[in-house]
């Protein structure tokens, strides 16, 4: 292709293509349309665009009607930077896939009911006919009839669930809590079954776009599409995507595929973040997949590749990656490279990042418990936000001496400076001298340069009635932190298995140096140099390492061994790792180093020159 043809291709995409889709949002001739986007292609500018397209033209019409636009997105991070896009205008209504969902069914209390008894009795019918047919005694049996336990339980409580409760960002274990699969099965049901349903949601939204369509659950998906179906007239279905870019695996298989003939379906082909040689290596990399192949922006940099292939084996592999660091500094002449901060470094398991961020201690006990996990990552799990939004400000702000910092907090947060507490005080002078002595007390822990654990912090906060402490802590807070593997502690007696691992996560969380937990706040908040490969999909980075680490990740999903050759490179496993691989690549905006470690380099080496994805001079073996 040559510069004018990539020109004349760069201008048809800013323009052309929007105006194509904004075209399409018309309420009285709406037309559907899945819009091919790949890797820095603009898409979120372009949704962005054509909903500025319906501001401008259906405001009035939507608000005289009761109406709005819906979006629907895969992140609160890209709900949130659409909404401050479109200076939160409250006529585009903008929701992660599972607020959508909740929306939609939250309040059909009886509906939900039906479901869930109907759902719940056919999986145990299904566990029933599995026990049958296995054989008793083994693990797999024991699960089973824990499962089948469970939902027996849960069906006779149902009755008594006057209003089901949900929350998108947390683990939802109450008795009338819906988890998050409930809420999409649910919702999808509806939609696809109950007209009354599908009048209020074509009602209340005539337009519904869909950003990250690949991996947005396939269930809501083929219900939109049925939705569409029977009302083309008055419902628009945009979808937003790139199977390229599908990396979880509830998404939609072959979304974009076997489209009906009325939909519209344009192409972004220019790559608007990547230099020159990141989007011939993202290209080489989806050859195998599809045709689709995306061209440099006008005066784009040519940029810099590198591959460093290593033992699986190797040491001290922080080390080493920031030996790769201060090598891509000199390959480059980008200084920033020699600086952690000003490089975006991605591994394939968030304790891959605890490790090299330095508190793994505090980490993993609790990422164990699958139950708590989500909202473990979130950062609402309350074990730890006590930490992390209550104890970390207040004692940041006094070892800066910063005592009006550390007033504002007490005053907002200290069961010692409560009115009540101030009002009922004999003298309101000594309440406050006692404030000032319980936070003096918690410094303490300090002093000398100490690292005091955070049992020694939640301890000291207990004896002070410093801070409210969460139910999850405060038996730990009173007893002492006395659980051991080996004897049951008064904590985790007389309870269940469950409950028992929890306690014991939390024991083995409260062990952790005080040291790692802002680093800690740092990763869970985004704020760090480390992500995950998953967790960064729509953000653009000008420095970029990806760790590829199969043994340290200990993954099922994602295997670049097999991505490399070294297995089968056709397996659905190798395909998901390629669309990973994709990803990760294409997040750089200048300059990216790919760090594998393989038992086998070599192999590694003859595998992706074969496969032309780096030349001889970008893959090293030796730092």
């Amino acid at each position: 292709m040559t510069t004018n043809d990539a020109n004349e291709a760069c201008i048809s995409d800013a323009d052309d293509i929007d105006s194509e889709l904004a075209a399409c949002l018309n309420l009285t001739q709406p037309r559907s349309f899945f819009l091919f986007a790949g890797a820095g292609s603009g898409k979120t500018r372009s949704l962005v665009n054509v909903l500025r397209h319906a501001q401008r033209n259906f405001s009035e019409a939507l608000r005289l009607k009761g109406q709005r636009i819906s979006v629907i997105t895969y992140t609160n991070a890209a709900r949130d930077e659409i909404k401050r896009r479109l200076q939160f205008d409250p006529i585009i209504d903008v929701r992660t896939i599972h607020s959508f969902a909740w929306s939609l069914i939250n309040g059909l209390d009886n509906d939900i009911r039906k479901w869930l008894q109907t759902n719940l009795l056919e999986k145990t019918k299904e566990l029933l006919h599995k026990e049958e047919s296995g054989r008793a005694g083994t693990k797999a049996s024991e699960v089973r009839a824990r499962k089948i336990e469970s939902n027996l339980r849960r069906i006779k409580a149902l009755k008594q669930v006057r209003r089901f409760t949900y929350s998108p960002q947390g683990d939802n274990l109450r008795r009338d809590s819906l988890n998050h699969a409930e809420v999409l099965g649910i919702a999808s049901n509806f939609i696809t079954k109950k007209p009354a349903m599908q009048a209020i949601l074509t009602g209340r939204y005539p337009i519904l776009l869909v950003d990250e369509s690949q991996d947005t659950n396939k269930h809501i998906i083929t219900a939109l599409f049925k939705l569409q179906a029977s009302h083309p007239n008055h419902f628009l279905l945009g979808l937003f995507g790139d199977m390229m870019q599908r990396i979880y695996n509830d998404g939609q298989e072959g979304l974009g595929k076997d489209l009906p003939d009325s939909w519209a379906t344009p192409s972004k082909s220019v790559n608007y973040r990547s230099p020159n040689r990141v989007v011939t290596l993202i290209n080489r990399v989806r050859a195998t997949t599809d045709s689709h192949v995306q061209i440099p922006r006008e005066g784009a940099d040519e940029g810099v590749v590198r591959l460093f292939l290593l033992p699986t084996k190797t040491a001290d592999k922080p080390a080493t990656e920031r030996a790769i660091s201060v090598q891509m500094a000199r390959i480059t002449g980008d200084d920033k490279w020699a600086d952690p901060h000003a490089v975006k470094t991605l591994t394939l398991e968030h304790r891959m990042a605890a490790t090299r961020m330095g508190f793994s201690d505090l980490f993993s006990p609790l990422y164990e418990v699958q139950s708590w996990r989500t909202s473990f990552l979130g950062g609402v799990l309350p074990a730890t936000r006590f930490f992390t939004d209550q104890i970390l400000p207040l004692v940041k702000a006094a070892q800066s001496n910063d005592r009006f910092a550390v007033a504002r907090i007490m005053k907002s947060d200290s069961p010692l400076l409560t009115p009540q507490a101030i009002f009922s005080a004999e003298d309101k002078g000594a309440q406050l001298l006692a404030a000032r002595e319980a936070v003096k007390r918690l410094m303490a822990l300090w002093a000398n340069e100490s690292n005091p654990t955070l049992f020694e912090v939640l301890q000291c906060v207990y004896e002070q009635d410093l801070l409210p402490i969460p139910r999850s802590l405060l038996d730990h807070a009173i007893q002492g932190d006395r659980f051991s593997e080996d004897t049951a502690s008064p904590i985790t007696q007389n309870k269940g298995d469950e409950e028992s691992e929890k306690d014991a996560a939390i024991a083995g969380f409260l062990r952790a140096p005080y040291s790692q937990l802002e680093p800690f706040a740092r990763y869970i908040k985004g704020e760090s140099c480390f992500d995950t490969h998953q967790g960064v999909k729509g953000l653009e980075f000008d420095r970029v390492m990806v760790v590829m680490d199969d043994e340290e990740a200990r993954g099922f999903l994602f295997k670049y061994e097999k991505l490399f050759g070294e297995t089968d490179a056709a397996s659905k496993t190798a395909e998901a790792t390629r669309r990973l691989f994709y990803v990760t690549c294409s997040r750089a905006m200048q300059s990216l180093a790919l760090v594998a470690y393989a038992n086998s380099p070599t192999a590694v080496k003859q595998f992706v020159s074969e496969q032309g994805w780096f030349s001889e001079n970008e893959i090293i073996l030796e730092l």
